[in-house]
């Protein structure tokens, strides 16, 4: 059984990507790993061209036009899967602010072992925790996603789907997923809360043009991390590959929120 890795990435500096930890959670699973990186406005390939020999970095130019549903994000999810070799087996997707947990990976590798063979079964399907604000608080409200397909087969029929939250199968089949009890980190919404802002201002360009953000959204000052409905304590542990940037506190936020968005729950 061989396995693949990939992701894109554009502008991880200047968004603050966790991207390095990203890869490297991935890369003990995999044989090999194909990054597609996108013409930015920052040293995003310095910062990735040295976290390992396994990967093999490629280059692209975003076509920003493409707004509708983000479609943009997909096109260059689709344009990395399409760089994977035909002789790996299994592909293992990760974004650039999402990580995996070393206490799964016997259990990812497993489910590929005894799944690799079966026709009936395009994908596995994984668990999520959304952290919100800080390490500390996950967002727990059913506006965010539970589950989501970051593991598939290499099968060239198959297609990133919307903003390449997940997967299809041509011509618009959902795909037949195993479910298993891994969990990837999502650290998306822990930034400062003035990249925060700039992050978010910026990435409404992938959905709306410029008249209709300025009208809903400011392009500078501090982030309101205050507007989230439910959010948990987190009582576990964080992936080893995060554990560095939680030590020096980057992508940090001092959370503040009223107390009736809390709630005690492991």
């Amino acid at each position: 059984m061989k396995v693949c890795g990939f992701s894109i990435i554009r502008n991880a500096v200047k968004y603050d990507y966790p991207v390095v930890a990203a890869i490297q959670s991935v890369l003990p699973l995999v044989d090999k790993f194909i990054l597609l990186v996108g013409e930015g406005e920052d040293d995003t390939l310095a910062l990735v061209n040295s976290i390992s020999d396994k990967i093999e970095i490629h280059h692209s130019v975003w076509d920003d036009s493409l707004r509708k549903g983000g479609r943009v994000l997909a096109v260059e999810t689709d344009k990395a899967f399409q760089l994977i070799p035909n002789e790996y087996d299994w592909v293992i997707y990760i974004q650039a602010d999402e990580v995996l947990h070393e206490q799964d990976y016997n259990t990812i590798r497993n489910a590929m072992l005894q799944n690799v063979s079966r026709k009936d079964v395009d994908g596995l399907l994984l668990k999520y925790f959304h952290f919100y604000g800080s390490y500390d608080y996950v967002a727990t409200s059913s506006n965010w996603y539970r589950n989501e397909i970051r593991i598939i087969k290499n099968n060239k029929k198959i297609f990133s789907f919307r903003d390449a939250q997940g997967f299809r199968k041509q011509p618009n089949e959902i795909l037949k997923v195993v479910p298993i009890d891994a969990t990837v980190y999502h650290y998306g919404w822990v930034k400062p809360p003035e990249k925060m802002q700039k992050k978010v201002y910026d990435f409404q360009k992938l959905w709306h043009d410029n008249d209709w953000i300025s009208q809903k959204f400011k392009s500078n000052g501090a982030f309101d991390y205050s507007g989230i409905d439910s959010l948990s304590k987190f009582e576990g542990n964080h992936p080893m590959a995060i554990q560095g940037r939680i030590k020096e506190k980057t992508g940090f936020s001092n959370l503040t929120l009223p107390k009736r968005n809390f709630h005690s729950k492991k």
